[in-house]
């Protein structure tokens, strides 16, 4: 299917404008919130551990606004100025651990490239329906579980809490090997080792040092936080509530790409308009979602243009809903579903189910002729 719209029918530009004094105010009734309801969960702690949970889930649904906020921030649409975008987005990625600037640049490659599947597998990287019918049954049957709905949670609190610090980690240790490697090789001058040095964890100079900075200051954090409020405590409603809010986060991004019907075209012949549209999903969320989430479930009109800030998606939205008649609404019933659809069949443009996958391997080439 293919939609029969031009991307100049959209009115997107009156859209595409930030304002400082609401991105101020967002990110203040936000962060503030979240730091008190932590003071709150020491206080309750005090009192009855019975009383954290409503605390918790409050401290999980914050922590999510805080990566929504972020996620402005690193298209540079939350605030006017470039600059402030990096200062916040870089606080906002210490409350949730991850390193903002570089997580700004790999999303920017999937806003590229969404719908193209052959370039871009989302991210639980995806295999093709021919790279997994050459998988063994026990490679295929490991490759469904580690994208089984529940592995979100684990899954989120490696890419959250782990990666960034293995990242550094690994770089590091493969540039101390590069430089005594080509020390030894060829004496070249350090500053030539060093300028030489690429390594598959960062891709630029900025890159490393908002990795490092961010680990400075995340692990500082750990350390100093254990030291006060405790290390049981602290770690305990730290690790749940972050591991719950990136298995959210990871769910809302996976569901908005991953459902029947969505635009997974190869290179060629794809079109970034027919990603942005067929490929992107609108998620129907209730209103305490939306505000939670910072209208990300508007995902057509974001990648429509990634310059709208979170504030203006939902007008933008109704100012151009005629258009969007072909796009993809999902409500949240319709989650569930949409984590069957883990392959991509690259010869129908479309993703698919292991289940649909193993009964289309099963017809013969006789019954498929013949209608069987």
């Amino acid at each position: 299917m293919e939609t029969t719209v031009k991307k100049s029918d959209f009115v997107l530009t009156p859209y595409m404008k930030s304002n400082d004094w609401r991105a101020t105010y967002q990110v203040l009734i936000t962060v503030v919130p979240y730091c008190v309801l932590w003071l709150f969960a020491v206080k309750a702690a005090a009192i009855s551990l019975w009383l954290l949970p409503p605390i918790l889930v409050l401290i999980t649904l914050f922590a999510v606004r805080c990566f929504s906020l972020m996620h402005d921030c690193g298209h540079y649409s939350l605030f006017t100025s470039k600059r402030i975008n990096r200062i916040i987005g870089f606080i906002l990625g210490v409350i949730n651990a991850i390193p903002q600037y570089p997580w700004s640049r790999g999303h920017a490659y999937h806003h590229k490239t969404n719908g193209d599947w052959e370039r871009y597998r989302g991210p639980s990287a995806l295999l093709s329906t021919e790279e997994f019918g050459h998988l063994s049954p026990a490679a295929q049957q490991r490759y469904e579980r580690l994208r089984h709905p529940l592995m979100l949670f684990p899954g989120g609190f490696f890419y959250l809490v782990i990666k960034p610090r293995l990242a550094l980690i690994l770089g590091c240790y493969g540039f101390i090997q590069h430089c005594l490697t080509s020390w030894r090789d060829s004496g070249c001058e350090p500053r030539t080792i060093v300028s030489s040095y690429q390594s598959k964890h960062w891709y630029t100079t900025a890159e490393f040092w908002d990795l490092l900075l961010n680990n400075f200051v995340v692990v500082g954090s750990w350390i100093g936080l254990s030291y006060w409020l405790g290390f049981g405590f602290f770690f305990s409603i730290y690790s749940i509530t972050i591991t719950v809010a990136a298995a959210i986060c990871i769910c809302v991004f996976f569901v908005q790409h991953n459902f029947e019907g969505s635009y997974a075209h190869k290179t060629a012949g794809w079109e970034y308009l027919q990603g942005a549209i067929l490929g992107s999903s609108y998620l129907e969320l209730p209103p305490i979602f939306k505000w939670f989430s910072a209208d990300i479930g508007y995902h057509n009109i974001h990648h429509l243009s990634e310059r709208i800030p979170n504030y203006y998606l939902e007008a933008c939205y109704q100012r151009n809903q005629h258009l969007l008649k072909e796009s993809t609404t999902l409500r949240m019933k319709h989650i569930p579903h949409c984590f069957k659809f883990i392959l991509w069949d690259a010869t129908a443009d479309r993703l698919t189910s292991i289940a649909s996958f193993r009964q289309q391997s099963s017809v013969t080439p006789q019954q498929e002729s013949s209608g069987l």
